[in-house]
């Protein structure tokens, strides 16, 4: 008697290569989609004038209002020992290269010494008030730690410097990059050239395109 054979195996092996198939299609089309994304839709590198922060009462206020000037970004604190003189120079940079092509912008920050315990609202009305402050004064944020802004940890990681006390300043380009740094207890002297070297940059960029 002639042994019984079944079509079994065979159906089997159609019916793996059949998935095998799909499967290889499926990995195919989630490349070409994958490498599709990466040519079109490529994320948007971020800037400093890119993020949106709050401003004294809560509301959000984009950055990009900002954008094409130089821009001073400051951690201020109003119980410190560098207060005083660190508001009076930072009103007088303000007034006399801002508004149209520089402005201050003062972020209050408790983190360091605990130096800014008021709300914000009443820190904007101690600055005005003692030093008539005409930079926008924003909302009380945190600098340092998981909760950090982020708007703020951008000018962290892009100049490798962490702020250790009050008063830090970032310089930021009309582009939004960070420029320069400086400590708070450096003279305001210090900071002039730079403010002035970035206005005369963009003066004469608008008169090219003009």
């Amino acid at each position: 008697m002639e042994p019984l054979t079944t079509s079994y195996p065979l159906k089997y092996s159609v019916h793996k290569a059949r998935i095998f198939v799909v499967f290889l299609s499926m990995v195919l089309c989630t490349t070409i989609l994958c490498l599709l994304q990466l040519r079109f839709f490529k994320p948007k590198i971020k800037d400093f004038y890119s993020f949106e922060v709050k401003d004294s009462r809560g509301r959000i206020i984009s950055l990009e209002k900002y954008r094409g000037k130089a821009t001073l970004v400051v951690n201020v604190a109003s119980y410190c020992q560098y207060t005083d003189k660190n508001y009076i120079a930072l009103q007088e940079l303000h007034r006399e290269f801002g508004p149209s092509h520089f402005t201050v912008l003062a972020f209050p920050c408790n983190q360091f010494g605990e130096s800014e315990p008021s709300s914000s609202q009443e820190i904007e009305s101690f600055a005005k008030g003692n030093y008539g402050v005409t930079f926008p004064v924003f909302h009380k944020i945190k600098i340092l730690g998981s909760e950090a802004d982020p708007a703020f940890k951008f000018l962290i990681d892009s100049s490798k410097k962490e702020p250790r006390w009050n008063f830090w300043k970032y310089l930021v380009s009309p582009e939004g990059k960070v420029v320069k740094f400086w400590r708070p207890e450096e003279p305001i002297e210090n900071i002039k050239p730079e403010v002035t070297s970035l206005i005369r940059q963009i003066i004469m960029k608008k008169r090219e395109d003009l």
